[in-house]
């Protein structure tokens, strides 16, 4: 082999590196933990996010997401090979279960389509993984701060409409809820395997409602 060669393949390799690094979390367990970073005009609404815990448990295609608070519980299963999942919804003896279809999956995550990424120069260190920060952009014209590791990339990229086109992990990301501003900051992450049972839906003790009739539950009609 010539030296000319030599060099092109040098330098082949040092291009495939970095993807060679990233792990791929195929299954697994993220924990974030969430605090409020704006005012409200119910503060008392604000105490009751602030020290809430976000969870998502990931295995292939399926996912499930938690989130809990004083106010009760948000779970979302969803299956994106078969296009199936369900909403749960635990407040006080309120328990509420959505179905969702593959439809509802997309029109739920409507909002992020169309979202672009900025990059800026900022960056930081979480539980030990380099950081990028990145500035997101819905078109509904709001905007908040992203930070995200490229050492590591979630398989299932369909587990949260957000980060669909997310060129890694997200370890540090904001939410609207109402005037609230919510940070959701990683606290622990896990490889370990998941049981299944973690991703069935509950057969009984809740009450069932559409999506649709959510939807209008929700806007007030």
């Amino acid at each position: 082999m010539n030296k000319s060669l030599l060099v092109l393949a040098f330098f082949m390799v040092l291009s495939t590196f970095p993807t060679m690094a990233q792990k791929v979390l195929s299954e697994g367990t993220l924990q974030y933990d969430l605090s409020v970073q704006t005012g409200t005009v119910e503060p008392k609404l604000a105490d009751m996010f602030d020290g809430a815990r976000a969870y998502v448990f990931l295995k292939g295609s399926h996912s499930r997401s938690e989130l809990t608070s004083a106010l009760g519980t948000a779970t979302t299963i969803y299956d994106s090979k078969e296009g199936v999942g369900v909403v749960l919804r635990e407040y006080g003896a309120q328990k509420i279960l959505i179905k969702l279809t593959r439809e509802n999956w997309n029109d739920k995550n409507r909002k992020y389509e169309g979202i672009s990424f900025e990059k800026t120069a900022e960056t930081k260190n979480i539980l030990g993984y380099p950081c990028e920060k990145m500035i997101a952009h819905l078109k509904d014209g709001s905007n908040f701060a992203i930070y995200f590791t490229r050492e590591v990339r979630i398989e299932n990229n369909d587990y949260e409409g957000l980060f669909r086109s997310m060129p890694g992990l997200p370890l540090e990301y904001e939410s609207m809820a109402g005037d609230m501003r919510i940070r959701y900051t990683l606290s622990r992450i896990s490889f370990d395997p998941v049981p299944v049972q973690k991703f069935e839906f509950p057969k009984s003790g809740f009450r069932e409602m559409t999506y649709e009739e959510s939807v209008k539950m929700k806007a007030g009609k």
